[in-house]
């Protein structure tokens, strides 16, 4: 049973409704994050609680929220490109790393701030909630996080719109179509490598998700509560998915599943892993003044196995599409 592979005819990128509403919601959400950070860079302390760690180291804080702003900045560009009929020249990888960050980055907000609401609903936040005042003003959290999950939505429909068109034959069929020989030694390899890493972060955040400590500074253990809880969870989940869509490509296993199952997997589950181990690995570089707030080797070390069980399944993701775009190629010549 094999499909036709050839490539859809490409998309009208234009000024469809459903689009420019999807581009407005997209940019408008991004207004109060870019200004919270950009009056933070200027010295302001809106939203921020005298004692917060935050005051601690002011250079190093000025460069994450540098970063920040751009990173956030790159959702407006995004909206443009997936929108105007010009964005269908930018060459794919341009395209598709963006994209790939912004869903690693944004996915575990999604999926982790409406979690974390239902559990202080129940009473849940615990010491988690009464550490936070501490840090940001609780509006802060509300104001930002609802932003990010509007942007996440609203990128979200537009790549979906935009790929289906492009990029749609590379995710057609089911896993039983996908052409068996292709897959070298060197691409299980990857899969397997990147399950064995993945046993150290997994393990560790399924142990302080299930209320351990060990490998916690003093004052993250101190701080636990409902939320911190949800987090951790939701880590261990977009490890298994990024290990589970890899071992489903490499592998193919679950021949009967729409080839969309392992890569929506590995696309969701390498970003989100991959990203947030990069941002909390580069966070934990400065360090707050207070020693026992700082990330412990163990905590570390989780973040940075992530990030590498992450880039190895993008990789197999990436080969994937590869694959699939130059079979689509030859069987058009």
């Amino acid at each position: 049973m094999t499909q036709s592979l050839a490539p859809a005819a490409r998309p009208i990128v234009g000024p469809g409704r459903t689009r420019r509403v999807l581009r407005a919601v997209a940019v408008v959400s991004c207004v109060p994050y870019l200004a919270l950070k950009t009056a933070w860079i200027a010295g302001s302390h809106i939203g921020i609680p005298d004692g917060s760690s935050l005051l601690d180291d002011r250079l190093t804080m000025a460069v994450i929220n540098g970063l920040s702003i751009l990173l956030d900045s790159a959702v407006i560009v995004l909206a443009l490109v997936l929108t105007r009929p010009w964005g269908l020249r930018v060459p794919a990888w341009l395209l598709a790393f963006p994209v790939w960050v912004a869903t690693g980055l944004l996915a575990p907000i999604m999926a982790g701030f409406p979690a974390q609401l239902v559990v202080r609903a129940f009473g849940g936040g615990g010491a988690s909630s009464a550490g936070r005042e501490a840090f940001l003003d609780e509006w802060v959290f509300a104001v930002v996080y609802t932003g990010f999950i509007a942007q996440g939505l609203a990128l979200g429909g537009l790549f979906v719109l935009y790929a289906r068109g492009r990029w749609g034959h590379v995710w057609r069929g089911r896993v039983w179509d996908l052409p068996v020989g292709a897959v070298g030694p060197a691409h299980r390899a990857l899969a397997v490598g990147a399950a064995v890493l993945a046993l150290l972060p997994l393990t560790l955040h399924a142990l302080w998700a299930c209320g351990g400590s060990a490998g916690l500074s003093e004052g993250r253990a101190a701080d636990r509560g409902g939320e911190f809880y949800v987090l951790e969870a939701l880590y261990v989940v977009f490890l298994l998915a990024a290990v589970t869509g890899a071992v489903l490509l490499a592998f193919r296993r679950g021949r009967a599943l729409p080839v969309s199952v392992p890569l929506s997997l590995v696309w969701v589950g390498s970003g989100a892993v991959a990203c947030w181990g990069g941002w909390l690995s580069l966070a934990s570089l400065g360090g707050p003044a207070d020693l026992s707030d700082r990330a412990t080797p163990l905590m570390n070390l989780a973040y940075a196995g992530q990030m590498l069980v992450g880039l190895l399944v993008a990789a197999i993701g990436v080969h994937h599409f590869a694959e699939r775009s130059a079979a689509a190629a030859r069987r058009a010549a």
